[in-house]
C-alpha cells in the first residue's frame, strides 16, 4: 500500500488471478515481457503453483525469491515502475486511487468487485470462466479480453498453453487506454449498482421482499 501511495492517480494496471491460480515459468516469462514492453505501471501478485505431492487441493503460495521464475534482470529494469507482490488484499488495492486497470482469469467476484470500484478488466479467463468473459465482453462490452479461449487440459496437468506477451501486451493496453467506451460504460454500470443497493433501489427491494418472505412463512405448517 506504501508503494501504491507513491503512485501517480490512475497509473497502474493490477494483476490478479485468483486464490487459486497460477502460472508456471514459461508464461510468467512471457508476461513479464508484456508488462516491460507496455510501459505502463503495475501491480503483481504473483504466486507459486501448489506442490502436486499435497493433492489437487493444495493452496499456491508465496514465492520466497519470485526473481527464479522471472525473465533475467525484469526487476533491476522495472524498478520503480512496477512492483511484485504475494497474496494481496484485492478489496482494498481496487479502491486504491493509483490503480487504473486489471488483468484477471474474471472469477464472478472479482468481476462484482471490479465494477463496483470502477476498475475495467483485461480478461483471461481459466478453468470454465469462459461464459463469464462472454457475457461482460461480447454482450455489455465492460471489459477487454486477453484470450478468450485460453485451454488447459485440467488440473495438475502439463498441457498449458502459453499466451505470447504479444497478446498480453495488447490486452494491458486496451484496458489502461483513457477515455474509452469500456472505461465510460464501467463507470456507468458502478453507478447502477451502487443505486440498486440503496434503500429503494433493486437489489435492496428485492432482498428485503425475499426475506419478509421467509420470514412470513417460516411457522406456517403444512399438511
Amino acid at each position: 500500500m506504501k508503494w501504491l501511495d507513491e503512485q501517480p492517480p490512475s497509473s497502474v494496471v493490477f494483476l490478479y488471478f485468483g486464490s487459486r491460480r497460477t502460472f508456471k515459468g514459461d508464461q510468467v516469462k512471457e508476461i513479464t515481457y508484456a508488462l516491460e514492453q507496455s510501459g505502463h505501471r503495475f501491480l503483481w501478485s504473483l504466486r507459486q503453483p501448489p506442490d502436486p505431492s499435497k493433492g489437487l487441493m493444495a493452496s499456491p503460495t508465496d514465492y520466497d525469491d519470485a526473481s527464479e521464475v522471472l525473465s533475467e534482470r525484469f526487476l533491476d529494469r522495472t524498478h520503480g515502475m512496477g512492483k511484485i507482490i504475494g497474496w494481496a488484499p484485492q478489496l482494498v488495492i481496487w479502491g486504491h486511487p493509483a490503480i487504473e486497470g486489471f488483468i484477471s482469469h474474471y472469477g464472478w467476484n472479482s468481476t462484482l468487485e471490479s465494477i463496483w470500484f470502477r476498475v475495467p478488466i483485461a480478461a483471461w479467463p481459466i478453468f470454465a470462466k469462459q461464459l463469464n468473459v462472454f457475457k461482460l465482453v461480447r454482450e455489455l462490452g465492460l471489459a477487454v479480453e486477453i484470450k478468450m479461449d485460453y485451454s488447459r487440459d485440467g488440473i495438475g496437468s502439463d498441457e498449458i498453453e502459453i499466451v505470447s506477451a504479444k497478446t498480453i501486451k495488447k490486452g494491458i493496453r486496451s484496458v489502461m487506454e483513457e477515455g474509452s467506451d469500456i472505461r465510460k460504460r464501467v463507470k456507468e454500470m458502478s453507478e447502477k449498482s451502487r443505486k440498486a443497493l440503496m434503500n429503494g433501489g433493486s437489489l435492496y427491494t428485492t432482498t428485503r421482499g425475499l426475506i419478509d418472505d421467509v420470514m412470513n412463512n417460516m411457522f406456517t405448517k403444512s399438511y
